[in-house]
């Protein structure tokens, strides 16, 4: 496998990129997007070393960039809902370095899974694989949860017998659920951001894979807010929001072969 680093504009800005090529290549490969303000690598170097290992094993070129404003990249950084012209620049720098790759998936985690399904199509991806998707219109850690979402969080903690030890021993905060509950029933259908995403998922040609770690709090999130019964969605027994956990990004792994096969 070769990693080299190059460049491409995007609107005036130089962003920065990393290519992983493996020695023998496969004709599809991976368009990675990075979710938040996170730097191509990923957290704890998670990306490379994920890109790393499809190169390696599985004979997948990998492109990684640093959105504008963000990392080595330049210009100003307006969040992910402002990526579209960072999206389709970066696709067109993996199809000049990489000319023999016939088809290019995408890949984001959390608001970058959110970008890619608001803009895949236009950018013109040729199938996408999104990750515990952001549906939240505010950002903030007080996102009030959806009650579908509340009641499979406390169910799965009282599946737990030191849950009901706590419970009965005063340790549950009982006001502070009936809060939540209240305010998740007051908040209602999903989020206009989902209602967006849906929308432009709807016009977009190419395979889609949803993968969502069960008991990652933005992946229950989405599953309060989507449409029940769509069958994109292969859901994981994890928590880890970036499928961090050996059994899971094994998982991981597999899923964005097929998706690539």
């Amino acid at each position: 496998m070769m990693r080299r680093h190059l460049g491409f504009d995007c609107e005036g800005a130089r962003l920065a990129a990393t290519l992983d090529m493996p020695n023998a290549s496969r004709p599809a490969g991976l368009l990675v997007v990075s979710g938040g303000n996170e730097i191509r690598s990923g957290a704890f170097a998670g990306m490379a070393q994920l890109t790393a290992r499809l190169a390696r094993e599985h004979a997948v070129p990998c492109l990684r960039f640093d959105r504008r404003g963000v990392g080595e990249s330049e210009g100003d950084n307006h969040g992910f809902r402002s990526s579209a012209p960072d999206i389709a620049a970066a696709l067109a720098a993996f199809r000049q370095a990489a000319p023999h790759v016939r088809r290019v998936i995408g890949f984001g985690i959390c608001d970058a899974a959110s970008a890619l399904a608001l803009f895949g199509a236009e950018a013109g991806l040729d199938g996408l694989v999104l990750a515990n998707p952001w549906t939240l219109d505010d950002a903030g850690d007080d996102a009030t949860f959806p009650a579908g979402a509340l009641w499979r969080r406390y169910l799965g903690k009282l599946a737990r017998p030191g849950e009901w030890r706590r419970l009965l021993s005063g340790g549950v905060n009982l006001a502070g659920m009936a809060r939540d509950m209240s305010g998740a029933a007051r908040q209602g259908g999903g989020s206009s951001l989902t209602r967006e995403m849906e929308q432009s998922l709807a016009r977009f040609a190419g395979p889609v894979t949803i993968l969502l770690a069960e008991r990652d709090r933005t992946a229950q999130l989405f599953e309060a807010a989507w449409p029940r019964g769509d069958a994109r969605v292969l859901r994981h027994a994890s928590a880890g929001h970036a499928f961090d956990e050996e059994t899971a990004r094994d998982w991981l792994v597999a899923r964005l072969v097929e998706a690539l096969a």
